[in-house]
Formats: structure tokens, sequence, C-alpha cells
């Protein structure tokens, strides 16, 4: 199943998305009666995919990322990779859903993209073993780990280049069903692809991320883990549209605009 968040002309709503393609012109949604945890019931409602928009399909009361996740994109960071997973948070308030535009802050000369698959949580968990970790998974979707390169230099920890209104693009929905073990991960700006990769390059794997995460903190249902970006990180600039496929769940497309103050 394929969940979403949609605003429609009667609101906004949580739904299935339909379709043995959903992005077809004749893909629908039919509405959740409330959430989208555990077994959805419907309202009866449906409406074509073209007819509302898209927002993020979920919101999170926090966003745990995993850094150098991928041995190749520590290289290129200029470091090893970490024996053990290294965790940081974006704020709720970072998240955007498709097509809403990346805001570049004035602050930074250098904001860069990075395309990760995204882990959503279904039900309250704390202490999860590995083994167990499909149990609290709700799905998986597209994530835009946007960061602001020079001010995670300057500052030596991540929050503020993480933490920018606008920066965890998520979408476009939630797959419920596909194996995340091994599917490519590519992300483009304005059509040329600049990451290329595979989920097996995972250092830490998901299973392994959710047992660490959760020793940690307790996630609640709709928390979402970014499980790190593979090498080919750049700089996105105004005018430029990032888009990030992951094979099995689709494409997450924002542009990108100078933040106006």
């Amino acid at each position: 199943m394929r969940l979403g968040r949609v605003a429609s002309p009667d609101g906004v709503a949580f739904v299935a998305v339909d379709g043995d393609t959903p992005d077809s012109p004749d893909a629908t949604v039919r509405e959740i009666a409330e959430h989208p945890f555990g077994t959805p019931t419907f309202t009866g409602r449906s409406w074509k995919l073209s007819d509302v928009r898209l927002l993020a399909p979920i919101l999170s009361s926090k966003v745990v990322c995993v850094g150098k996740n991928y041995a190749a994109h520590a290289a290129e960071m200029g470091g090893e990779a970490p024996a053990q997973p290294v965790i940081f948070m974006k704020p709720s308030t970072s998240i955007i859903g498709p097509g809403v535009p990346i805001q570049l802050p004035r602050s930074s000369q250098e904001v860069h993209y990075e395309g990760e698959l995204a882990v959503v949580i279904g039900r309250p968990c704390k202490d999860v073993p590995a083994a167990r970790a499909r149990d609290v998974i709700l799905g998986y979707t597209i994530a835009n780990d946007v960061t602001a390169r020079d001010l995670q230099r300057a500052d030596g920890q991540w929050t503020r280049a993480k933490g920018f209104d606008t920066f965890c693009p998520l979408g476009p929905w939630i797959d419920t069903q596909i194996d995340p073990s091994d599917v490519r991960l590519t992300t483009e700006i304005n059509g040329t692809v600049v990451q290329d990769s595979r989920t097996s390059m995972l250092i830490h794997s998901i299973p392994d991320l959710v047992e660490w995460v959760s020793r940690v903190m307790t996630l609640l249902p709709g928390d979402v883990i970014l499980t790190g970006t593979p090498e080919g990180v750049g700089q996105v600039q105004a005018g430029q549209t990032v888009s990030v496929t992951v094979e099995g769940i689709g494409t997450l497309s924002n542009p990108a605009v100078d933040r106006e103050s």
C-alpha cells in the first residue's frame, strides 16, 4: 500500500494512493478515516490524484538522521566511516512536501542536497531489537537532507546547518511493501544525475539503525529516520530543481529559491 497526505477540495486528509503507477494520469487516492497507522479504514471519498496536491506524507514529532552511512560519502567528506552510527536531528518544522521550494538562507553560500531513503515508524517503541525492527516500521519514503555545508563547518556541530525551515523535503508517499535492502537511489539536479547508489551499500542496515536509535529515544508513530546519503553531494542553487528517486517508491522533486528575508 502507498500512503500519502493530500490537500483536497474538502481539506487535508491521509489517503491511500491507488494505481499500478501512482504518477499516471488515472491514479486515484482514497481518503483514510483517521490516521494511516495500523489497519486504516476509509471514508468512501476518493479523488483523482491529479485533482489534489500532495503534501509531506507524515508530520513527525522528530526526524532522526544518520551521518556518513555510506563509505564513499564518508570519504568525500574527508573522513572514515564511523564504527557506530552517528545520529543528529532535524526539527519537524524543516519538513516540506513535494514541489514546495527549498528556501536558501542568506546566511549560507553553500547549501547542499543529500538524497536519502527514509524510514517511517508506525508504532510507539523503545529498545527495539534489530530482529524486530520490521514490526515497528510503517513503511518507507524519500527524503532530501538539505544542509548548509559552510555553516556546518563553521559551527562544528550540525543543528543550524540542518535545521532551517524547508530543509527536510519528504515524499511523495509512504510505501509499506517494498524491501529496502537493495534498491537504487539517484539524485538529479535539473535532470542531471549527481548521486547514484544502492541501499545495499549502507554501512549500518535499517534494522540496526532502528535498534540504535530506539536505545537512545522513544520513537513515536510518524517519526522518521533518514538512513544517510551516498557520495555525490553538492551545491544546489536558486532556480535549480532537486529530484531524488528511490526504486520502488517514486520521485521527490523540489525547486530551490533564495529566501527573501
